[in-house]
């Protein structure tokens, strides 16, 4: 009976508080209302206290908090509250003090890599020169694929555009920064890679970091694959979409993912549609094989997706005429939502490209970070892409031969089986699918140890001693505190056009020479 009574009586003090704010508040309104805008401050308030009152006493109490807070007087210091020091105590205290270190101190290892970090000497090619050593090196670290980097007809029309438009645009493309052969660039691209329009940026990291959240805002759904690069990792997280990974190159669990999000909208049962976007890699930056694109397809079609492909080492490697993952595959460039490329790898300039429909390419216009704020690409450099792409439309079947046929070269030599070199390292990329050429071929240590340091420094003496014997490779660089998948330590060899027959299986010895004298 006693609670029944207490509960009474706490709905009773509620409604009479409830019926006492809002005498108050008409009471306030006759005078409220002859202020300047008060109208609309009261309508808001009327409308908010309807539907949560306890909302609007915590904001009428913060602002008059803060009413009081910006009016009060702030008490100060008496000579007595302060501390004074002398000079002695002041020089004591400076003694003492220890700054904490700007960047966390190098490991020897890392100190030996910075002692042997190589420069290059004069122009890179398919042949370069290192800083100390007059003898060339075969270049297989270099992006250059079909090796036109160096063309003379290039290096002609960059100098006649450096003579004319100047060094740089001092602008970004919505202000100021706009010149005719960016356009000209935009519709040639768009053109061969058979889509309604493209636009351009002038660095090519930050274009697929800027194109996903040009698209994908907070609330909506990205699932990508755990093997992206870093550029799409930065990518996904600026777009503070909700983050789903699936297994590389994993079409089954990339199903799982898609129909688990199927099943919890349906659960939620809201009116309000989700945007979901699949984003792969055409050519995967960290293992060198290439995304099936008809099963892409499939899957965004079945649960309403859009499809981002980034195209970075894909573009002008993969297809009849290098025009990326769709062509590869004989199907439609419209199948890819967004096409994010590279002008930097086969195309030998700077930045990189979206290509799409015609309302994929304004809302870069608007929406692109690094479009709307950024410098635009310098003349000369979209004038040396504009040269490269029309090198890729007349002999891009020929150089796409000719690397193809270095690749297999390379990989027979390289994977012999008579050297047993797979039971010391695992090799992927190149020809490890036998339908797909990857000009990227990577190797890591058969057996990673529990210390990466020691796995790498293994790795680096095996690209000392090939570099020794005239052949530059790399292990890959990994930002390991902001890689959402950090993959064990690896060697990357990027094959081009540019090399003979010889020379590519001459490279493969060399490199396999120095696997099976640096393993047990």
């Amino acid at each position: 009976m006693n609670k029944l009574i207490n509960e009474d009586t706490a709905v009773i003090l509620t409604q009479s508080l409830k019926n006492s704010f809002n005498l108050t508040l008409i009471e306030a309104n006759k005078y409220i209302v002859k202020i300047p805008g008060a109208k609309i401050f009261l309508k808001y308030l009327k409308s908010s206290y309807q539907n949560d009152p306890y909302r609007v006493f915590f904001e009428l109490a913060l602002f008059f908090f803060l009413i009081w807070y910006f009016n009060h007087e702030k008490k100060k210091l008496t000579d007595k509250q302060k501390v004074v020091l002398t000079e002695k105590e002041i020089d004591e205290l400076c003694q003492e003090w220890e700054p904490e270190p700007l960047v966390p101190d190098l490991t020897e290892f890392q100190k030996e890599e910075l002692r042997k970090t190589i420069v290059i000497s004069g122009q890179t090619s398919t042949k370069v020169k290192i800083q100390g050593d007059a003898k060339e090196k075969f270049n297989l670290a270099s992006f250059d694929f079909l090796s036109i980097l160096n063309r003379e007809s290039t290096k002609e029309k960059t100098i006649e555009a450096l003579r004319k438009y100047g060094v740089g645009t001092c602008g970004p493309r919505g202000f100021y920064g706009t010149i005719d052969v960016h356009l000209e660039l935009e519709q040639k691209l768009a053109k061969f890679v058979k889509t309604d329009g493209a636009a351009i940026y002038s660095q090519n990291f930050s274009t697929v970091s800027s194109a996903i959240p040009a698209f994908a805002k907070r609330g909506d759904t990205i699932v990508a694959d755990d093997g992206s690069n870093l550029a799409i990792q930065v990518g996904n997280s600026i777009s503070r979409s909700n983050l789903h990974l699936f297994k590389h190159n994993d079409m089954k669990d990339l199903e799982r993912v898609l129909e688990d999000l199927k099943k919890k909208e349906q659960k939620k049962k809201s009116k309000t549609i989700t945007r979901k976007f699949i984003v792969v890699e055409g050519l995967y930056m960290n293992s060198g094989d290439i995304a099936p694109l008809p099963d892409l397809v499939r899957l965004k079609k079945k649960y309403k997706c859009r499809l981002i492909v980034e195209e970075s080492l894909s573009f002008g490697v993969l297809g009849k005429t290098g025009a990326g993952l769709a062509e590869h595959f004989n199907l439609p460039a419209q199948e890819v939502d967004i096409m994010v490329g590279s002008l930097t790898n086969s195309i030998g300039s700077s930045g990189g490209f979206v290509a799409g429909s015609k309302e994929v390419c304004e809302q870069q216009v608007l929406s692109g970070q690094a479009y709307t704020f950024s410098a635009s690409l310098p003349a000369m450099l979209t004038v040396g892409a504009l040269e490269a792409l029309k090198i890729l439309e007349l002999e891009g079947e020929k150089l796409l031969v000719d690397l193809k046929e270095n690749i297999k070269i390379f990989w027979d030599t390289f994977t012999n089986k008579k050297f047993n070199l797979e039971s010391k390292v695992e090799i992927f990329g190149g020809l490890k699918d036998p339908n797909v050429f990857s000009p990227v071929i990577f190797f890591r240590l058969k057996k990673v140890s529990k210390n990466r340091e020691s796995d790498e420094k293994v790795l680096q003496e095996i690209c000392d001693l090939s570099l020794k014997d005239g052949v530059l490779v790399t292990r890959v660089s990994f930002c390991q505190k902001q890689e959402k998948t950090l993959l064990p330590p690896t060697v990357r060899v990027v094959l081009c056009a540019g090399l003979s027959r010889k020379e590519s299986e001459k490279c493969a010895y060399i490199l396999r020479e120095a696997i099976l004298k640096n393993t047990k």
